[in-house]
């Protein structure tokens, strides 16, 4: 989960290092560090500090300004409290190695105490201090950082991505990946590591990927990489598609609201060349080379976590309905460990917004190797999940720097929309008028956001009514039930307002013994198959004193008599209305943590890529 970035070159190594940090604090932000060395051979100067990356920048003195290379770390922490000794970097004794990590070391504890044996002294309680000992003891032998760090990398357990620095070779940077994102980025004599290519995105475009238990060397106009064996590799090499200006606010206060604004462009740039409105066809290739194994296949699983196993409940009603094939959806923390039957010929859809989800990850190695067809969607080009998929379709959402996904959970209901149509299709299992008419909904979808983002006055209001509330419960039936999941998630990752989401007919075994005139009841109930059973419902809560606070399809005429508040959204297929439905929900979690004054861009304990168990 952490944010690691590296520089080396001629520029001042802080200030690109800092702008690195900036864009990577969504990482995780309970500390943050740096370590820098000039040209010359000085001394290696670190500075770290808890908390938020402001706390750094308002320590740093002018001695950092003269390095050429340095790396920096903000921390989500795992391995011991958020505190400045355990903030990253970590400090070889001889005060001249220093390495920050992201994932976790599982052998740590038998590594640090053979580490002391041998005279090793240790300030912290964190598990990557272990490798900078070890780093140090490797490059005492060998005087080659990269050789070093290959061997290290072979007595550690666990999944890290690692960078270091000494000042003995001060122009050298060296990272080593295992189930943890880094990504380099190659720019004019300069060139950059970092947990992803907003870290340096301002100032080269060429990216460079890295492969599992590969290490890299970079100097300001070289890159080199090699197996743990030092067998050299050549990297897959790609051009960035988005601008700098993706990953700023752009005029907007938080990330996140910018976020939920771009959605009708994030939407329309998913399906652009691909949903091909006019001629009622869907191109996409990872599906069109592999139609057979997806229509043929006896079962499909899904494989999420967070939102994007809502996403994955969304997509196991359109294949079940539209495909009639069944499908399972998984939470794949639970899946890795609870050996699942799984056949050849099986199809895994793996749903993650960074492609890096540790869970996901090990879960699809598994399933790969039992002979599933895995396919990703993802929104990261080049990451981990990516490259382990047999095919897949990307989001192209951009990146997502609010901790809490918005845009990147529409963009992933967009390509699951498109994949269920073209499956449907191609399987012949819904009638030529019936898709005709889910593709011409699909297609209004970016215009129709927009006439929810048009006017936000009525859900300010609402969450300024019930900024004060303790608990709240969603509810929703059939496509609208992932939705009332998402939205309580979505409350409880920004307020800390404890949220439920529940199936609006189970309310009745349990849920409806909290309902009092204190409790806001959140119904997504857009017109759909269920809409009267919704209502009844809703008439359940209201004659217990609930508070009502209704999603509603624009013209609805009953629900306004029942509700005590109501969000409406456009008229639209049931099939394609998550794609609408969702959007209040996620400005009524934003205007609600504004109003408790959270800062909702970096809400507390959560980072925005889990990429440790």
């Amino acid at each position: 989960m952490c944010g690691i970035v590296g520089y080396t070159g001629p520029n001042p190594a802080l200030s690109r290092v800092i702008e690195g940090l900036r864009r990577l604090e969504y990482r995780g932000y309970d500390s943050a560090g740096v370590a820098l060395v000039s040209e010359k051979s000085g001394p290696l100067i670190v500075a770290k500090k808890a908390g938020k990356l402001s706390n750094l920048e308002n320590s740093l003195t002018n001695a950092f300004e003269k390095s050429t290379s340095g790396i920096g770390h903000t921390r989500w922490a795992t391995h011991g409290g958020p505190t400045d000794t355990n903030a990253h970097p970590h400090i070889s004794n001889d005060g001249k190695l220093a390495v920050i990590h992201n994932g976790i070391i599982e052998n740590y504890v038998e590594l640090k105490s053979d580490l002391e044996k041998r005279g090793h002294k240790f300030t912290s309680e964190t598990d990557t201090e272990s490798v900078a000992h070890l780093l140090s003891d490797e490059f005492g032998k060998s005087k080659n950082l990269a050789a070093a760090m290959r061997t290290v990398c072979k007595q550690l357990r666990g999944s890290f991505t690692l960078l270091a620095i000494h000042s003995d070779t001060p122009e050298v940077i060296v990272g080593a990946r295992r189930n943890s994102p880094l990504v380099v980025g190659v720019g004019d004599n300069e060139n950059f590591l970092a947990s992803d290519v907003s870290a340096f995105i301002s100032h080269t475009k060429k990216a460079l990927e890295l492969g599992q238990d590969q290490v890299v060397e970079v100097t300001p106009t070289s890159v080199s990489v090699s197996d743990l064996n030092g067998e050299s590799i050549t990297p897959k090499a790609y051009e960035i598609t988005w601008d700098a200006k993706a990953a700023e606010r752009g005029g907007f206060t938080h990330f996140m609201l910018k976020e939920i604004f771009e959605q009708p462009d994030t939407i329309f740039d998913c399906l652009r060349g691909r949903l091909l409105h006019e001629e009622q066809q869907i191109v996409m290739a990872g599906v069109d080379n592999h139609i057979e194994a997806l229509t043929k296949a006896s079962r499909i699983m899904i494989v999420a976590c967070g939102t994007s196993w809502h996403a994955g409940l969304v997509a196991e009603y359109m294949i079940e309905e539209l495909c009639r094939i069944p499908v399972e959806v998984e939470y794949a923390s639970e899946f890795r460990y609870r050996n699942p039957v799984i056949h050849p010929g099986d199809v895994i859809i793996a749903i993650s917004q960074s492609g890096e989800t540790a869970d996901t990850l090990v879960a699809l190695e598994s399933a790969k190797e039992k002979g599933a067809f895995i396919f990703g969607v993802v929104n990261a080009v080049g990451s981990s999940i990516a490259r382990l998929s047999h095919a897949g379709a990307y989001t192209h959402a951009g990146p997502e720097i609010g901790v809490a996904s918005t845009k990147a959970f529409t963009g992933q209901l967009a390509v699951l929309s498109m994949m269920a149509l073209k499956m449907a299709k191609a399987k012949g299992s819904i009638s030529n008028e019936r898709y005709v008419h889910l593709v011409n909904e699909l297609a209004s979808v970016p215009e129709k956001v927009k006439e929810i983002l048009a006017d936000t006055t009525v859900i300010e209001r609402i969450a300024k009514q019930y900024k004060g509330a303790s608990d709240f419960l969603y509810l929703g039936r059939g496509y609208n039930f992932p939705i009332a999941l998402e939205g309580a998630l979505k409350l409880k990752e920004i307020t800390y307002i404890h949220a439920e989401g529940y199936p609006a007919a189970e309310m009745k075994h349990g849920p409806i013994a909290l309902v009092d005139e204190n409790l806001p009841v959140v119904f997504v109930a857009t017109k759909d198959m269920y809409y009267e059973k919704v209502v009844s419902n809703m008439q359940e809560i209201k004659a217990r004193k609930g508070q009502v606070i209704a999603v509603a399809t624009i013209g609805d005429d009953v629900l306004p008599t029942m509700s005590d508040n109501i969000m409406f959204v456009p008229d639209i297929d049931e099939v394609i209305a998550p794609l609408l439905s969702v959007i209040p929900l996620q400005l009524l979690s934003y205007y609600v943590g504004i109003y408790k004054d959270i800062d909702v861009d970096k809400p507390r304990n959560l980072a925005k890529s889990v990429t440790v168990e």
